[in-house]
């Protein structure tokens, strides 16, 4: 079996290396980039300015090896790659939630952007807090740990 996916834009951020690419929006708030969907794919962000915030769904395109359970940027232990957002995962699959600022044709304007400059795109979606805020969710394993206030570089 084999899914192909073709991008529908390209994300354009200041982060040139995974050194200096933030590893969560939280480390990236007042990060700001822009959106380009490609042209046949442009009609489809009718509406979108309609929400405040929307999630990036992209191919982590310098993600590195695969390795399955491993410490994380957040902590020391060694985790689960399920258990964790770190990048060098099966499918290469990032998703980020941003804040649109806004639309001029086929380019949306973002702030808390957390990718690496020339990313591609395969979706987005709108966060709909009424969906999307689940009461009662937990943070599992994280639950306690101290995040550290600047993470350590990427691998």
């Amino acid at each position: 079996m084999s899914i192909v996916m073709e991008p529908i834009g390209i994300i354009h951020s200041p982060f040139h290396s995974k050194e200096e690419c933030p590893i969560q929006p939280r480390y990236a708030a007042r990060s700001r980039g822009t959106i380009e969907i490609f042209q046949e794919h442009q009609y489809g962000l009718k509406d979108i300015d309609t929400f405040s915030h929307i999630y990036l769904v992209y191919h982590l395109h310098q993600a590195g090896g695969i390795r399955y359970v491993r410490p994380t940027f957040l902590d020391d232990t060694p985790r689960g790659i399920y258990a964790s957002r770190h990048p060098c995962r099966p499918n290469g699959i990032g998703l980020s939630i941003v804040k649109l600022i806004g639309r001029a044709g086929n380019i949306l304007s973002v702030e808390g952007i957390d990718t690496l400059d020339k990313t591609f795109l395969l979706d987005i979606k709108p966060y709909i807090p009424r969906h999307d805020h689940i009461e009662g969710a937990t943070d599992g394993w994280l639950t306690g740990v101290k995040f550290r206030e600047k993470p350590e570089g990427r691998e």
